[in-house]
């Protein structure tokens, strides 16, 4: 039986979320808001089978211990990365959810300054 990751998501994951569907709700509409707003969520469910999922990358030139997952992915696409570290007894903590052309690095908060 395959082990099930703990997700956890950073208060500014949260609020990236928000901050994400009140944009595309503004701009594309409430129907592709929702839309988004799956496509974001089966990004961040997919951590639930561990970090090494595919698509997902090491990014030590970010911060050690951080990866990204692209949420464009089961023929679904979208512009963002889930920004995302490994943390004990199987827990992922979701970091922050960005824009794919950010500069990533000015993103994230310190390592030992990460909220929930």
């Amino acid at each position: 039986m395959s082990v099930v990751w703990k997700v956890r998501l950073a208060a500014q994951a949260e609020l990236d979320f928000s901050e994400i569907i009140t944009w595309t709700i503004e701009n594309f509409g409430e129907r592709q808001a929702e839309t988004y707003a799956e496509t974001l969520t089966l990004a961040i469910e997919a951590l639930h089978d561990g970090p090494e999922q595919l698509g997902a990358k090491a990014r030590d030139d970010i911060g050690p211990g951080i990866r990204t997952l692209h949420v464009a992915r089961q023929g679904r696409s979208g512009r963002h990365f889930v920004v995302f570290s490994e943390a004990k007894d199987q827990y992922i903590d979701v970091l922050r959810l960005l824009y794919d052309s950010m500069d990533l690095a000015r993103h994230i908060p310190p390592v030992n300054d990460q909220s929930h």
